[in-house]
């Protein structure tokens, strides 16, 4: 596992953003994980967590982009991230986020900050059932610019309610874009499995882990 990746889930669960029990998800699923990333809620813990965006993107996107988050978790996640693309790789992105309502009065519309315009990278923290994502690239796509990427923290890689694949994968196979995640459930699982730190504090669950990824996990490479 990448020291990178290894970094991120220390950082998940030093912010207890990633925590290990029983949940129950929107679709009705008993998860013995969740991941929440509005516990990133301090400017230290931000900062990291724009950092791995960023270093993600330095390292996947080679052409020339700008970022869009959409309302409302997406919003600090693009602010954050164009900067630490700034400061640690010397990267000048733009960037730009929706209104949930349209405004019509001052300066009006229902976009603010850089014109959405060339390569856009979507920035979010998961994807659930996609609803988000499909709102961003119409967004995107009406300003005459291009949807070129997805980002997200994890990727939980499991069926989303579509036969033999994940919402990552439905997003790609949809809209031709790529999606790309700081970690995913088998970097999770491998983390548990390989530290020993993780598997003092931790070791119990990562069975359920596995039961749950075999019941709901999405092949890597769908029919």
């Amino acid at each position: 596992m990448k020291p990178d990746k290894s970094a991120f889930v220390e950082l998940c669960l030093a912010n207890e953003v990633l925590r290990f029990g029983r949940f129950t998800l929107k679709s009705g699923r008993v998860s013995p994980y969740f991941f929440d990333a509005g516990r990133f809620n301090h400017g230290r813990s931000l900062g990291q967590l724009a950092g791995h965006y960023a270093g993600v993107l330095a390292e996947r996107i080679k052409r020339r982009f700008m970022l869009y988050g959409p309302a409302y978790k997406g919003i600090p996640l693009a602010a954050a991230t164009a900067i630490k693309l700034s400061e640690d790789h010397g990267l000048e992105v733009g960037c730009a986020f929706n209104r949930k309502e349209v405004k019509d009065h001052g300066e009006g519309g229902g976009l603010i900050g850089a014109p959405l315009s060339g390569n856009v990278v979507i920035i979010d923290d998961v994807i659930t059932a996609g609803t988000s994502v499909s709102q961003s690239v119409a967004t995107i796509k009406a300003a005459g610019a291009t949807p070129h990427a997805l980002i997200i923290a994890l990727d939980r890689r499991e069926t989303a309610g579509r036969r033999n694949l994940s919402a990552a994968q439905h997003m790609q196979r949809q809209y031709g874009i790529p999606v790309y995640s700081i970690i995913d459930l088998h970097d999770l699982i491998d983390y548990l499995e390989n530290h020993g730190r993780a598997i003092n504090r931790f070791g119990q669950f990562t069975a359920a882990l596995k039961s749950y990824r075999d019941q709901y996990g999405a092949p890597d490479r769908p029919e």
